[in-house]
């Protein structure tokens, strides 16, 4: 590639522009494009909220008559096909641009290569690869679900100093201080959706939105992992479903032998009968032993004997009735439920893939965090880790610095006001 020695700086503002407007583009990329004459920006865009315009006619227009014999830097490869919008490589071709640097080839099979082509008959000049780790970085959910169907997953923890993440019954308690719990708001605000398990959901009573001023309705989509439909009516994610969405992933049916193809990690929390559901609602109780004031789940089963419930009914029978009857409430107050295994990644992540989810924040419940950790489609690992000791009682972390999965890449370790971040990825 001919790059000159200013192309690496005008391709890192192309990356810096396109990484605005992370999670907030819809399907579509979030791209950005930078469009010089003479060694100076002219023109800059930044695929606009929700999708629609494309970074390149954006930064054409400000360019205006200056975009005649320009270079334009591009993060993804111009569009060549008619959507909702006439192709990017037209408008570049029709602005007079002598020249296209890309850094990552687009591998939507309407695309791929077409672009390039596209231009390189209309006589422009075409060099791709510029910075192309930076720029698959910056495009890493659009990527994976482009060429693996479902979202890029994250995973954040905070851990204490002796490698817990929380206190049984004692809902959230603070491991990190407010630097990097900003940072974490920041990641919300980039991110399409954000998941934790029933667990979390029950004993914390979270919201998950974004609380920075200014960027609250850049809140997530928040998901919970619920076979059962336990999310309380009067929980706060049930609370504001209509203001932020809420998808609620529950089992279709309950049978006498559901658990035996779920994993084993998953398997304590969601058994159906009495003294695990007494189990699960005494964990939201203060270390005082009264209740902690946040919602109870429903309860699933009323009176039931071992392996029967109450008159002769199958658990089975009783969990699928009152599984519909808890539909039609959440349904009722706003919430999306959605039938899909919830303890299988594999079929679950194709599932939020196909709803517009490109990016997916893992962020509660150790159990949750093991299950996408065991399954293999953890993308990214943010491991935040506290000054402070939890002690006796501590739930432990799912995995620790010492235990990275070798595929992992150690990008760098750095100080987040008093805690300090490790970050690890793998290759998109």
């Amino acid at each position: 590639m001919s790059a000159s020695s200013d192309d690496a700086q005008f391709m890192q503002e192309a990356i810096r522009l396109g990484l605005l407007h992370l999670g907030q583009t819809s399907t579509n990329p979030s791209v950005g494009c930078v469009v010089v004459r003479d060694g100076r920006i002219v023109g800059r865009g930044t695929t606009a909220v929700g999708g629609r315009p494309h970074a390149e006619p954006q930064a054409l227009a400000e360019a205006g008559e200056l975009a005649r014999g320009a270079t334009a830097y591009v993060t993804l490869e111009p569009c060549s096909h008619h959507g909702k919008t006439p192709p990017c490589a037209d408008a570049l071709i029709a602005s007079g641009v002598s020249r296209v640097v890309i850094s990552v080839t687009d591998p939507d099979e309407r695309v791929s290569g077409r672009g390039i082509s596209m231009l390189r008959d209309a006589g422009i000049t075409v060099e791709t690869r510029l910075l192309e780790e930076e720029g698959r970085h910056s495009l890493a959910a659009y990527l994976t679900r482009q060429t693996k169907n479902r979202p890029y997953v994250i995973l954040k923890l905070a851990i204490s100093q002796d490698g817990m993440i929380g206190r049984m019954g004692e809902g959230q308690i603070a491991i990190t201080g407010p630097a990097a719990r900003a940072e974490v708001q920041q990641l919300r605000a980039e991110t399409d959706a954000i998941l934790v398990g029933i667990g979390t959901a029950v004993a914390d009573d979270p919201e998950l939105t974004v609380r920075i001023p200014g960027l609250e309705g850049r809140s997530p989509v928040r998901v919970v992992l619920d076979p059962l439909l336990e999310l309380p009516l009067t929980s706060k994610l049930v609370r504001t479903a209509r203001q932020v969405p809420v998808i609620v992933v529950g089992r279709e049916e309950v049978s006498e032998a559901w658990e035996q193809d779920l994993p084993p990690s998953v398997l304590p929390d969601i058994s159906p009968t009495r003294g695990e559901i007494d189990s699960r609602q005494a964990s939201v109780q203060n270390v005082e032993g009264g209740t902690s004031g946040r919602p109870q789940p429903i309860s699933p089963l009323v009176g039931e004997m071992p392996g029967r419930a109450e008159g002769g009914i199958s658990i089975a029978d009783a969990s699928n009735n009152q599984l519909e009857s808890r539909r039609q409430a959440l349904e009722s107050a706003g919430v999306e439920v959605v039938y899909c295994h919830p303890y299988h990644p594999e079929q679950l992540l194709p599932a939020l893939a196909s709803r517009g989810i490109s990016s997916l924040l893992v962020e509660g419940g150790a159990k949750t965090a093991r299950l996408f950790l065991e399954a293999g489609y953890v993308d990214r690992i943010l491991l935040y880790q506290g000054p402070g000791t939890i002690g006796q009682g501590g739930i432990e972390t799912p995995i620790r610095k010492t235990d990275i999965p070798s595929d992992f890449k150690h990008v760098g370790t750095r100080r987040v006001g008093d805690d300090s971040l490790d970050e690890y990825e793998r290759e998109v």
